[in-house]
């Protein structure tokens, strides 16, 4: 059945496209955590969107089911096989646009990464509105199926923000086309808006239609220490309101700096802080002053491109430095900013209390509430610990799922989070667009 499979999609993306061997499999196979994955009956790899619609056609007709994938840089789980399914690939998606610079929007295939857009958008003298650590990698087809958001997430918003129209293919071959860019256009259902977000459960999305901004060509950064998350909360507020030019404010604890900068092999340039904030503010003038106004006085300021990118590695590098530890539970969550400091101070009491050599990793993104928890050391413990967590969460009010989605990780815990109806009305949508059920089994709901 397999080589029968395997021979029809050859003859739609070419036989080099379609891996059946173990080795070659191998690393789609795995998510970026290391701790997700399974064999795939197959990967195929696509290169436009008739052949994700042949592809899916094919693979209904035999009933196998798909697996869409970009760049897999996900943390969930759900980019990558449970055990049999054919992963679909979009990374040979490459196409890119000219800026159209009347709306300052372009049209991408999925396969672009975020880097790439970065890059073409700066050609044309604007930006691409979002920013992470895993730029080279991730790709938009994956930025948009989880809305992911990122470093500059308070000011530019999220995917969903920056998506001004997209094409995608559903489960059963049918297409999908929203890609006029038009600011106002509210004739029928917003399917875009429900297919972004939506992590390969509804449609397979093969291009986007992107929204730029304008860049702020002054820049400056500053590490501050503080001494409780409740001060560092202060400190947004009047950020929020004397600093226009505001940008991102990021933050990371003791662990977190000890753990980087023995990875990095540098010493921290500052400690003996309870939480540290590495706040960026961009406008067309120098920020410097605005920003130094309100900082306290022990904050390293950084007014030059070196200076900020030794910064910022100290926040992007929790990431690889966490995976050269050891292979980590990871639950990106939202808090109100209210109740932060009250789940920053209890997250590691509560894994403790499960998992008394675990060692717990906090950092994120606190203009947003949203804060990525990193369990070192954990075995079988494991899922009692991320359900404590996640309970922690909701029961402060936040969101299990911040901006790496649900996936196969979360999709138990879905329940604390949203309302019986609710997830009812999420199946029902599962079963209209993909009523066979083809297109990434077990993700979400």
């Amino acid at each position: 059945m397999t080589g029968n499979l395997a021979d029809a999609l050859a003859t739609v993306v070419g036989s080099a496209h379609v891996l059946e061997d173990p080795e070659l499999r191998a690393p789609y196979e795995r998510d970026w955590s290391g701790r997700f994955g399974a064999e795939s009956r197959l990967v195929v790899r696509a290169a436009d969107a008739s052949e994700v619609a042949a592809v899916l056609r094919m693979c209904r007709d035999s009933g196998v089911a798909v697996v869409p994938q970009g760049g897999n840089t996900g943390l969930v789980g759900g980019s990558v096989p449970r055990g049999g399914e054919v992963v679909l690939s979009l990374t040979r998606l490459t196409s890119l646009g000219e800026v159209d610079m009347t709306t300052a929007q372009v049209e991408a295939g999925a396969g672009v990464t975020l880097a790439v857009l970065q890059k073409h958008a700066g050609a044309a003298g604007l930006d691409a509105g979002m920013d992470f650590a895993a730029r080279d990698s991730a790709t938009l087809g994956g930025i948009a199926s989880t809305d992911a958001g990122g470093l500059v997430a308070f000011r530019h918003g999220t995917a969903r923000a920056r998506i001004a129209g997209l094409d995608a293919v559903l489960g059963d071959g049918s297409v999908v086309r929203r890609m006029s860019g038009l600011l106002k256009d509210n004739a029928g259902y917003a399917l875009p808006a429900l297919l972004v977000g939506s992590e390969g459960t509804l449609g397979v999305i093969t291009r986007v239609r992107w929204k730029l901004v304008v860049p702020n060509p002054e820049r400056v950064a500053a590490l501050v220490p503080l001494d409780s998350i409740e001060a560092a909360a202060e400190l947004l507020g009047i950020l929020r309101t004397r600093v226009p030019s505001l940008e991102a404010v990021e933050f990371f604890l003791p662990e977190g700096l000890e753990l980087v900068s023995s990875y990095l092999g540098v010493d921290p340039p500052v400690d003996g802080a309870a939480v540290y904030l590495i706040v960026e503010a961009a406008a067309p003038f120098d920020p410097t002053e605005e920003l130094a106004e309100v900082l306290p006085e022990d904050a390293l300021v950084a007014d030059d491109t070196a200076s900020r990118r030794r910064m910022w590695r100290l926040r992007e590098s929790h990431t690889e430095a966490i995976a050269a530890a050891g292979v980590a539970h990871k639950m990106d969550v939202g808090v109100p900013l209210t109740a932060l400091g009250e789940f920053l101070a209890h997250v590691p009491d509560v894994v403790a209390a499960l998992a008394p050599e675990a060692r717990t990793i906090l950092f994120g993104h606190l203009a947003d509430g949203n804060v990525h928890v990193n369990v070192l050391g954990l075995d079988d413990d494991g899922d009692a610990v991320d359900e404590a967590v996640l309970r922690l969460v909701a029961e402060l009010g936040g969101t299990i799922s911040a901006e790496h989605g649900i996936g196969i990780a979360k999709a138990p815990y879905l329940g604390l989070v949203r309302a019986a109806d609710e997830i009812e009305a999420m199946r029902a949508i599962k079963r209209a667009l993909d009523p066979s059920g083809l297109l990434n089994p077990g993700v979400v709901v």
